[in-house]
């Protein structure tokens, strides 16, 4: 009988790039996937270090994975691997643990699934994460998330992503073109490109530091692939954001007018402090090219709070800043201490209680821009890509400017693109559409 294995991400879209690409090495030496949830002979753990709670999650994950399969082999790749592989060793039921860059070869070390009395550890010195594993999504979802980029050269005193991903490299173009190519062939109708800081694309793309191609390239030519319905970049920075790209969205045949780009903070003082790479000046001028040629456009907005020093004055600065941006959601991050970051030995500690109520009030926010931006479109008509579950008798799906919206279920609509009439907003904050009169198929 075959094999069984099943995988559980945490974290981001880069994330679930490489967990689907590791999952068709499986499936390439004759493993048959399952569900998590099901009994299963390995289970595979990408795991997360951006926060800490993405670091407790580990522990309940694993018990999840030894609940369905007491005996099963326990893997553990990702951040979380690279950053404290003996720590996820050490916990009850992993059998073993791979670092950056040996997750890519994780079926090489799984010869003998027997349950190991220790974790076993293989993991690289970071430095030596300096060469690219390319991957995709594909089958998991309506959307494809590509990874065209891989570690990062900023030096955030927050942030742990350089230690856990090592240097900035990119994918060549032509295996990026290949990989989009490959991606419209299965009936997927939308890619997302992702990485760790993918506004940096071009740089080790043959191996060496400079950019033998730039992200505007890269679009422009993404652009031009037959197939794709629509192209969504995800989180950008906004020092890497430029004019020409905005443009070249703006007037794009595949590229949608969805921007997500992280702030981290609306006070200089404190920007200063993360070691960013902008003012707040260069944010709002970032938002004002974008809605100056694209006003429908949706633009997200990742948040810290609570970071070492962040007064309230400070915190205050924030909130007043973001409140008067066109913007149309946030994503907010609660600051929480990584190990072997400038942040962690900074003084000015903000207690837990203040950094939960401003992350609270944030998020208010969040759901009063969220709900101003939906309001702005009801009576427009937009392009609906529509979702595979049935949520409560209902589809849902996103507009290319990433109004989601739901209709009663219909298995008909799924994978589908339709033109929609965008009605009323629901209770729950979705764009709510009848389906007889409203759903046109383009």
């Amino acid at each position: 009988m075959k094999k069984k294995v099943a995988f559980y991400t945490l974290g981001c879209k880069l994330n679930f790039s490489e967990t689907s690409t590791i999952a068709r090495d499986f499936n390439e030496e004759g493993f048959d996937r399952v569900d998590f949830s099901e009994k299963a002979d390995i289970y595979v753990i990408n795991t997360c270090s951006v926060t800490e709670n993405a670091d407790k999650r580990f522990k309940t994950i694993v018990k999840q994975a030894q609940k369905a399969n007491p005996n099963a082999f326990v893997a553990a790749v990702g951040c979380y691997a690279q950053l404290k592989p003996q720590e996820l060793a050490d916990v009850n039921g992993v059998d073993l643990v791979l670092g950056a860059t040996e997750k890519f070869k994780i079926t090489d070390y799984i010869n003998d699934l027997s349950k190991n009395d220790f974790g076993e550890v293989h993991s690289c010195e970071i430095e030596d994460a300096d060469f690219y594993v390319g991957s995709y999504s594909i089958g998991d979802r309506t959307r494809a998330f590509l990874k065209v980029q891989d570690g990062c050269d900023y030096k955030c005193t927050y942030c742990t992503i350089p230690l856990a991903r090592g240097i900035s490299r990119s994918d060549t173009m032509d295996n990026v073109l290949k990989n989009a190519k490959e991606i419209s062939k299965q009936n997927i109708k939308e890619i997302v490109l992702t990485g760790v800081n993918i506004g940096d694309y071009g740089k080790g793309e043959f191996g060496n530091k400079k950019h033998e191609h730039t992200f505007l390239d890269l679009v422009t030519e993404l652009d031009k692939v037959e197939g794709i319905e629509r192209l969504r970049i995800s989180s950008i920075e906004p020092n890497l954001l430029k004019n020409e790209t905005i443009d070249l969205v703006s007037k794009s045949r595949a590229f949608v007018p969805h921007f997500h780009i992280p702030l981290q903070s609306g006070s200089n003082n404190i920007l200063k402090k993360m070691k960013r790479r902008y003012m707040r000046e260069l944010y709002v001028d970032r938002v004002s090219k974008i809605k100056e040629v694209m006003p429908h456009a949706c633009i997200g907005v990742d948040v810290i709070v609570g970071f070492p020093g962040e007064t309230e004055e400070h915190f205050l600065e924030t909130y007043n800043f973001i409140a008067e941006l066109d913007i149309s959601y946030l994503h907010v991050f609660t600051y929480s201490e990584r190990d072997n970051t400038e942040a962690v030995d900074m003084d000015g500690v903000v207690p837990t209680n203040v950094r939960s109520k401003r992350s609270k009030m944030l998020r208010g926010l969040s759901v009063k821009k969220r709900r101003a931006f939906y309001e702005s479109q009801i009576g427009s008509t937009r392009k609906v890509l529509f979702e595979s579950e049935n949520r409560g008798g209902y589809i849902n799906g996103f507009t290319e400017n990433y109004v989601k919206v739901k209709t009663p279920w219909n298995p008909e609509l799924v994978n589908t693109l339709h033109d929609v009439g965008l009605t009323k907003i629901d209770d729950d904050g979705l764009v709510r559409l009848e389906f007889a009169n409203t759903l046109t198929t383009n």
